[in-house]
């Protein structure tokens, strides 16, 4: 699984941002798209994720300012960040998930950089 985002950038605070992630490769068993970010200093944690099915999770500080789409295939997922707030500024990793019985096998991107200033 290959996965390409792109978007990040320079915005200032309470702006806005669209990151785009598309995955290709052998992505049929892929049944969960998402973002991490990962600032300086700190250990990477969740952004949002989204499943083939459409259900939808969030970091608890991004909850209320930035949502998660895929494209209708699935194969591309967005992230609509507004409100934007200097500790948003940060690596945002796309990843590609393969939930299954015993475990999972998770993808990453390389990982776009965001950062906002005041």
């Amino acid at each position: 699984v290959q996965l390409q985002a792109s978007g990040g950038g320079l915005v200032q605070a309470g702006g806005s941002l669209r990151l785009s992630c598309t995955s290709s490769g052998s992505i049929d068993s892929i049944n969960e798209m998402g973002w991490y970010r990962q600032a300086p200093g700190k250990q990477r944690e969740l952004v949002a994720t989204i499943t083939t099915g459409g259900v939808t999770k969030y970091g608890d500080s991004v909850k209320g300012r930035f949502t998660i789409s895929s494209d209708n295939a699935k194969t591309t997922v967005y992230l609509r960040m507004t409100s934007l707030k200097l500790e948003d500024t940060a690596v945002y990793y796309c990843t590609a998930t393969d939930f299954y019985p015993r475990g999972m096998d998770r993808f990453w991107g390389q990982g776009t950089q965001v950062t906002v200033s005041s």
